[in-house]
């Protein structure tokens, strides 16, 4: 391999200012699903958001003034809706500002149904769902935190897991995924190559 750095065509990137907004960079696309304190179901679309290691632990980005991050510290639960392409409206609604009130009226047309093992509820029609119990909350990125939770339950559509008896190129394409391309911009992932792993590789 060319040990040489030939780095002449580069662009540098002024870090003095946040970088995220000057390239394209693929992210899942996920709505959390907390409790108000009236009750109500509070739905946010994240796609800061990954698993948190090899075990059944799930992550987010928020800020600690969204109403989010408030009530899973007074809750300590929160869901997990994977949503589908066909579903970018109902994800992109989500993002509404509250009323002046605090409402969030725009929720109130979004069909949902409810957790099993936590209070919380998911979007319907969405693929792949997590019930998480508070974990942590990592403060200290700028203005952001980073928000933990245990997989204390996972459900899924059928047509979105894997199984040995079918291609996993074929279930992508029979049933496509929804990426969201940082910044602004979205996908669907209907096309995937199995990855060249090496030889003997271990988590």
């Amino acid at each position: 391999m060319n040990s040489s750095s030939d780095n002449s065509g580069l662009v540098e990137i002024n870090t003095a200012r946040p970088v995220w907004d000057r390239f394209f960079t693929v992210a899942p696309l996920v709505l959390i699903g907390t409790t108000d304190r009236d009750g109500e179901l509070d739905l946010a679309p994240k796609h800061m958001a990954t698993a948190m290691g090899w075990q059944n632990y799930f992550g987010f980005v928020c800020s600690p003034q969204h109403t989010t991050c408030s009530n899973i510290e007074r809750t300590g639960v929160f869901t997990v809706s994977y949503p589908r392409p066909s579903q970018i409206l109902h994800t992109s609604l989500a993002a509404s500002p509250r009323r002046v009130d605090g409402e969030k009226p725009i929720l109130k047309g979004f069909e949902t149904f409810a957790a099993t093992g936590i209070e919380g509820r998911f979007i319907r029609g969405a693929y792949l769902f997590f019930e998480c119990r508070h974990f942590k909350t990592v403060d200290g990125f700028g203005e952001n935190c980073l928000i933990t939770g245990e997989i204390v339950a996972a459900r899924a559509d059928p047509l979105f897991l894997r199984a040995h008896e079918i291609d996993d190129q074929e279930l992508i394409h029979n049933a496509p995924l929804l990426a969201y391309l940082a910044p602004g911009r979205f996908a669907t992932v209907e096309r995937s190559t199995a990855f060249p792993f090496p030889r003997d590789m271990k988590k």
